[in-house]
């Protein structure tokens, strides 16, 4: 009996240490089965991780090139931004970092919670930015407290600051955020999200050479994420420098005449096409949009009804008024339908069907000729034109002085203006053109549509003697280091139908416009010797009544007629063609007229129209145009 209790222990022994031994076999099969998976298969990744958490990439910014005038004076310049960021692996537990972050800011924790909720996806290793710009007050304290704050870290970045606010605005334009379907649509290859692009004016046109190339540096972090050494350092690279055409006193003087006006100036060289000065108004500040605006901002923008942000030099699309008579007067003498020496009488209104049309001088101008009509805008002398001149080929002679057509300035959305026809007049409405639309067609009127940039290109073509010269304003780009890398170039788009005969004849005629007491425009003699040439236009945008003439109306604010006068200066030797269009100026010779007067004054010293000999080289003299 004994024997079999032995027995029975023992086996029972042999049992229980088999099932321990197996379960500890099992134990031994399954730890190494883990540190298989863990070092052999996901090896690589859990060493990717583990330097990810010592080693990280911090990214350095490239700074964006420089925007300076034509003459070196710097317009827009890169200041030191200090940007606010976190990185979750880091900041444990966040709401708790949050939290004390909030207290030492000022900043609402639930507004920096946001920012971190709405990255989810993002890897925790990557800095979040909370916010740009926070100013040297706020890093001091992070600074100060940075061991109370693991996770959180300022980032030295520089920022575009354009140094004169509303100057030159729609010119160069401005930077933002590019969005998602920038970033899908492929134009932008070597950007990511958060980078910021050229979304108008220069900084868009030239973006992929302003912009320059990022750098990174690699760094060893501790336990808090705080940066312990620089293992790895590859300098980002600066963007070109843009000189542009423009001249910034020329452009600051135009920024002036504007203020409190709607409306824009436009100025060139009339022979080489370079824009000395470009100015649309109202305008806004270019810097609002650096470190974002928010949607309220930006709908307030928008929907202000004098439209801050279009740039109305080149989109802006107006009725051309009498400045248009220019383009009449060409065709008319180029088809032989008139010569200098016709005239027609001018009562103060002209009989046409069953309607009277009306000059806008009451008592009328009596028997004028073509350059006394042009002087004094005489509007019955162009109706009369107008019962001579066929509209296709008036429009054939506007077009071939550059009007309905884009420019070809290079900057983005540029306006087409429009030059009616009977063919175009078909297909819109599918009815046929009458000769009362021509009769208000003439004097730029009916449906005729063009750019303050278009007329500056016309004007310039009858300043430098029938050359339609493409308009530019980037002068040159050069490296950092100044290395010239491309020149803007004079682009001569072709000749204006006009002879020497008839642009004589035109010239005369604009000399006249403020040249003499009966000109339209006499108020804008610059005086010192400068004799400027020009053409006055006020364009309607509500009918006159029956026998009312422009003076005779009493208009609200917005339906006043817009103001506008094109001009070049000196007269004999133009240097300088100027557009100017004022919305709701009502009077060119007024509202328009005096603004390029003061321009021409500030761009042609007393010095530039005076030769070796001290003799006044511009003086143009009714002897120039004897034979006219």
């Amino acid at each position: 009996m004994g024997k079999f209790i032995r027995t029975t222990d023992s086996e029972w022994f042999r049992l229980r240490l088999s099932v321990v031994m197996s379960l500890v076999t099992a134990a031994f099969i399954l730890l190494f089965l883990r540190l298989f998976y863990l070092q052999i298969l996901e090896g690589a990744e859990f060493r990717r991780l583990s330097e990810n958490n010592r080693i990280r990439l911090h990214i350095i910014q490239a700074q964006r090139g420089f925007i300076f005038d034509r003459n070196g004076a710097l317009l827009v310049d890169n200041r030191p931004s200090f940007d606010l960021s976190i990185i979750l692996n880091d900041a444990k537990p966040v709401e708790s970092i949050i939290g004390i972050l909030s207290q030492y800011l000022n900043i609402p924790a639930e507004e920096l919670m946001a920012k971190v909720r709405s990255i989810r996806g993002v890897s925790a290793f990557r800095p979040v930015l909370l916010k740009q710009d926070i100013g040297r007050d706020a890093l001091a304290l992070v600074e100060a407290h940075k061991y109370e704050l693991p996770g959180i870290s300022v980032d030295v970045q520089p920022r575009r600051y354009y140094l004169h606010r509303h100057n030159a605005a729609h010119l160069i334009g401005y930077l933002s955020e590019i969005n998602s379907s920038e970033l899908k649509g492929g134009k932008y290859p070597e950007y990511k999200s958060g980078d910021f692009i050229g979304k108008f004016g220069i900084e868009r046109e030239f973006e992929k050479y302003l912009k320059g190339k990022r750098g990174g540096r690699q760094v060893e972090v501790n336990v808090a994420g705080q940066v312990v050494r620089v293992l790895k350092n590859i300098n980002a690279e600066p963007g070109n420098n843009i000189y542009l055409t423009i001249d910034q006193n020329l452009q600051r003087k135009a920024e002036e005449l504007l203020k409190d006006k709607a409306g824009a100036v436009v100025a060139m060289e009339p022979f080489s096409g370079q824009i000395l000065a470009m100015a649309s108004s109202p305008a806004f500040d270019p810097n609002r949009f650096v470190t974002g605006l928010t949607h309220d901002d930006w709908n307030e923008l928008i929907s202000q009804p004098n439209k801050p942000m279009g740039n109305k030099a080149v989109k802006g699309e107006y009725p051309p008024a009498s400045t248009y008579k220019i383009v009449t007067a060409i065709a008319a003498l180029e088809e032989k339908l008139i010569d200098v020496n016709t005239t027609f009488y001018c009562p103060g209104h002209m009989k046409y069907g069953n309607r009277e049309f009306r000059c806008w001088k009451k008592g009328g101008h009596g028997s004028v000729n073509v350059v006394r009509a042009l002087a004094e805008s005489c509007d019955v002398f162009f109706y009369n034109v107008g019962k001579r001149l066929d509209i296709d080929k008036l429009a054939w002679y506007a077009k071939g002085c550059g009007l309905g057509a884009p420019t070809g300035i290079g900057l983005e959305q540029e306006g087409e203006g429009l030059i009616p026809s009977s063919i175009w007049k078909k297909k819109r409405f599918g009815s046929s053109w009458s000769g009362g639309e021509t009769i208000s067609a003439v004097i730029g009127q009916g449906y005729n549509l063009v750019t303050p940039i278009q007329m500056l290109v016309l004007t310039s073509a009858i300043a430098n003697g029938g050359k339609r010269v493409k308009p530019y304003i980037m002068k040159r780009i050069e490296t950092p280091d100044g290395q010239n890398i491309l020149n803007g170039e004079t682009e001569i788009l072709g000749n204006i139908p006009v002879s020497q005969d008839t642009l004589n004849i035109v010239k005369r005629g604009l000399w006249e416009v403020v040249n003499k007491d009966y000109g339209t425009a006499r108020i804008a003699r610059p005086g010192g010797g400068i004799e400027l040439s020009g053409k006055t236009g006020t364009a309607q945008i509500v009918g006159r009544k029956i026998n009312e003439t422009a003076y005779d109306r009493k208009l609200p604010d917005n339906f006043k007629p817009h103001a506008w006068f094109v001009s070049y200066a000196p007269s004999s030797d133009p240097k300088i063609a100027i557009s100017v269009i004022i919305e709701h100026g009502e009077h060119g010779s007024s509202a328009a007229g005096p603004i390029a007067r003061e321009l021409v004054k500030c761009y042609l010293t007393p010095e530039a129209v005076v030769d070796d000999d001290g003799q006044k080289t511009n003086v143009v003299s009714d002897a120039v145009y004897d034979e006219y």
